[in-house]
């Protein structure tokens, strides 16, 4: 394995070979010439079919970590994540990164922090690409994130050396990183400005495939993923919609950081205990609501639904944000 910190020059065989190959395609001095890093940058490439001191003439078996860039999926969404927006990309990554696609995204508050948090959780591998100066934490806030990842055997990388602050051309700069590492993108949700739409803007200038999860026709975050699919974007409603595009199958054993029971990971179907709480669940599923609109809906009284509620919540069948329940 690679130190723990160091550069990765672009005529390195070690630099990754997509990326090289993807900066090619845009202007010269839009290039750049290395790469600095944090954690175990992978020693063996697979894909060079290079071994450092064979024996008796065999390649070694990879250590773990050294197909972090084999297969690799941009994970980008809004920086107002709202709570459907995290629900799906937790639901979308975990089943993911447990199949053992990287997640690569670029580290900010909302949709990135959404998809590098549900990696890690689940003991997937993510990289994390950084708009500042390696030294540099930001936001200075998901330092527990920034650990989390590299305790994990992923990596932070950027192009700017010791405390570069960031600016706003750095986060263009480092979309393109993003999507140049990446055999796809995911936009998870997304306004008409976001910046995930530059993300995927360079993967289409890459010839990577788009993906975008549709939202609510109403919602000002979803607008950018619909205008994504209008443009040719391929609807992603499951992540075996991406798992197939990668050829890999969800690993069960690692998928444990889906907020679902076991008999409903395999099923699909949460085994309710009650009447009152499969139609709690299938009225959920038709839109998130509040106790007490539940109990007006059902003509029961609050305090009952409230009650199932917590039981529900307790099984992992639901879950509630700013009042609201919804089906995890």
């Amino acid at each position: 394995m690679g130190k723990d910190s160091g550069i990765i020059e672009v005529k390195d065989k070690k630099y990754p070979e997509a990326l090289k190959q993807a900066l090619k395609k845009l202007q010269p001095h839009l290039g750049q010439k290395r790469l600095f890093y944090k954690g175990n940058w992978p020693v063996l490439s697979k894909a060079e079919g290079t071994c450092p001191e064979p024996a008796e003439g065999t390649c070694p078996e990879p250590a773990e970590g050294d197909d972090i860039f084999k297969n690799c999926l941009a994970v980008v969404g809004s920086r107002h994540l709202t709570s459907y927006g995290r629900r799906v990309t937790e639901q979308f990554v975990t089943e993911i990164a447990a199949a053992g696609v990287t997640i690569v995204s670029g580290f900010m508050y909302g949709g990135d922090e959404a998809a590098h948090s549900a990696a890690v959780k689940c003991r997937g591998r993510t990289i994390a690409v950084m708009p500042c100066g390696i030294d540099i934490i930001h936001p200075a806030n998901q330092k527990k994130l920034y650990q989390e990842i590299l305790d994990n055997n992923g990596l932070i990388i950027s192009e700017y050396e010791g405390d570069t602050q960031p600016q706003n051309f750095t986060y263009v700069q480092r979309d393109r990183i993003i999507a140049g590492l990446s055999k796809a993108v995911l936009v998870t949700e997304a306004a008409l400005n976001s910046g995930s739409l530059i993300t995927a803007g360079y993967g289409r200038k890459y010839g990577r495939k788009i993906f975008a999860i549709p939202g609510q026709i109403t919602s000002e975050v979803s607008k950018g993923t619909i205008k994504l699919i209008k443009e040719g974007a391929e609807v992603a409603t499951e992540a075996n919609d991406i798992l197939s595009y990668f050829k890999v199958l969800v690993n069960p054993t690692k998928a444990k950081g889906l907020p679902m029971s076991p008999s409903w990971r395999t099923s699909g179907v949460p085994q309710t205990s009650s009447i009152l709480e499969q139609k709690i669940i299938d009225q959920l599923k038709r839109e998130s609501m509040k106790a007490d609109e539940m109990a007006r809906c059902f003509g029961i009284p609050v305090a009952k639904i409230g009650t199932a509620l917590s039981l529900m919540q307790l099984k992992g069948f639901i879950n509630q944000d700013n009042g609201k329940y919804y089906v995890n």
